[in-house]
C-alpha cells in the first residue's frame, strides 16, 4: 500500500460488534477471561489495550517497520531506548538536539554510569572518531532541533552496524510522510507524537518503531515493566491525526517554503535555517533522504539582540508564542529561553542557538496571513 492508504487503513478495522468505522476508545483497565489464561488477547491495559494496539500497528506500518510501541510522552519513549543499555555503555548523540533529550541524557542516565558524547554529525565520518568498544547506541535527530541540520542516516547506519551499535533516529520533525529511517538502516525510530502525528495540539505521546525482532522484545518488556504507556483516549486522538498526516504535512511544507524564502530577503533577518535552500548544509542529503523539507524554520536577527527576539515573539498575532510544534496552528518560540534553556549557554552558542534565534512551526493557515503577521512583528 502507498503512504496515504496505509495512514488511513493500516492496523485498524471496523468494530466487529457494532460496525463502527472508527476504532473505539476502549476505556478499560482489565478484561474478563473465560478461564485462567483463556482470554481474547488482552489481560490488562498496561500490557496491551485494543485502542493503543491499533495505533501501534498503524504507526509501525507507515514507518515501514513491524513493531510499534506508544508511550506517555516522547521523553518516555527515549527513556525506554536508553533503558536497553547497561552501566558502562556509551552513547554518541547529535550535538544539536531537543533540550529535553539532552536533559534526560545528562541529568538522569549519566548518573547510572552511561556515558554520552555530543557530536557534530553534519559530516557522518565524525562519528567514527568517538567510537569505542563500549559504544552501544548512536542517537540522531534529523532535521535537528532547532538548527535544522541534516544528518546522513544511511552513512551513520553503516558506521553503527560496523561498530555493533544500535542506531536510533528521532523522526519528529520529518514525520514518516517525509522520511522513513528504517529504510535507510535505522534500528529504532522515535517520534514525539505530540507534534505532527497528533497534529492538533491536544495530546502528549511518544512512539517507538523497530523492524528488529530482538529490539522489539526489549521494547515491549520495558514498556510493560515500567508502565509509561499512553491512554486509550490519547491513542484514539493520534490515530485520528495520522489519517490526515499526509494532507497536513504537505500544506506545512508548502507554507514553510514560502515563508523561508520570504524571510531570507527581509532586511532585519540575518540568517534562515531551512533544509530546502540549496545553500543549506547537507541540502543534497536532505533531497536524497527526504520527500520535502518540513514546515520547521529557524532564523536569527541582525544584531543578535535577545530583547529584539523577545519583542518579535510577543508581537505576533497569528503565530502563538508556545512550546511544541507540528499542530495545525502556527507557533513561534525562542529556543534559548524556552525549549533549549536546559542546555548550558556555552554549549548553545557553539551549535548556533544564539540569543536572537527564533523558531517557527509553520501551520496550515493561509500563508499570506502568516507572512503579514511576521511582517508587522519584524517592523
Amino acid at each position: 500500500m502507498k503512504f496515504a492508504t496505509k495512514a488511513i487503513h493500516a492496523g485498524v478495522h471496523p468494530d466487529e460488534s457494532t460496525g463502527a468505522i472508527m476504532t473505539p476508545i476502549y476505556q478499560t483497565s482489565t478484561y474478563v477471561q473465560d478461564g485462567v489464561g483463556n482470554h481474547k488477547g488482552y489481560e490488562y491495559s498496561r500490557t496491551l489495550n485494543p485502542t493503543r494496539h491499533a495505533l501501534e500497528k498503524n504507526i509501525a506500518a507507515i514507518e515501514n517497520g513491524r513493531f510499534g510501541a506508544a508511550f506517555g510522552s516522547g521523553l518516555a519513549a527515549i527513556d525506554c531506548v536508553v533503558k536497553m543499555l547497561s552501566p558502562g555503555d556509551e552513547v554518541i548523540s547529535t550535538n544539536d538536539l531537543y533540550g529535553g533529550t539532552y536533559r534526560l541524557f545528562t541529568t538522569i542516565f549519566a548518573k547510572y554510569g552511561i556515558k554520552f558524547q555530543f557530536v557534530d554529525m553534519s559530516n557522518a565520518s565524525n562519528v567514527e572518531k568517538f567510537l569505542t568498544p563500549n559504544t552501544k547506541l548512536i542517537w540522531v535527530e534529523t532535521p535537528t532541533n532547532p538548527m535544522m541540520n541534516i544528518i546522513d542516516i544511511e552513512a551513520v547506519s553503516k558506521i553503527a552496524k560496523k561498530a555493533g551499535a544500535m542506531l536510533a533516529v528521532d523522526n519528529t520533525f520529518a514525520t514518516p510522510y517525509l522520511q522513513t529511517p528504517i529504510d535507510l538502516g535505522a534500528d529504532i525510530v522515535m517520534h514525539s507524537a505530540t507534534k505532527y502525528l497528533g497534529g492538533h495540539s491536544d495530546v502528549v505521546m511518544g512512539i517507538l518503531v523497530t523492524d528488529n525482532d530482538e529490539i522489539s522484545k526489549e521494547m515491549y518488556r520495558i514498556q510493560n515493566s515500567t508502565g509509561a504507556v499512553t491512554s486509550p483516549m490519547d491513542s484514539f486522538l493520534v490515530l485520528r491525526g495520522i489519517k490526515t498526516l499526509h494532507l497536513r504535512v504537505q500544506r506545512h511544507c508548502e507554507n514553510g517554503a514560502k515563508i523561508a524564502r520570504w524571510l531570507v530577503k527581509h532586511p532585519k533577518v540575518n540568517k534562515v535555517y531551512w533544509p530546502g535552500f540549496e545553500s543549506h548544509p547537507n541540502h543534497l542529503i536532505a533531497k536524497k533522504q527526504m520527500r520535502d523539507y518540513s514546515g520547521m524554520i529557524s532564523f536569527t536577527l541582525k544584531g543578535n539582540n535577545i530583547e529584539d527576539a523577545h519583542t518579535i515573539v510577543k508581537k505576533v498575532a497569528l503565530f502563538a508564542l508556545a512550546e511544541s510544534l507540528g499542530g495545525v496552528e502556527s507557533l513561534i518560540g525562542h529556543p534559548a529561553t524556552m525549549t533549549h534553556a536546559s542546555i548550558p549557554k556555552e554549549e548553545r552558542d557553539k551549535i548556533g542557538i544564539v540569543d536572537s534565534l527564533i523558531r517557527l512551526s509553520v501551520g496550515v493557515e493561509d500563508v499570506e496571513d502568516l507572512i503579514a503577521d511576521l511582517e508587522q512583528a519584524l517592523a
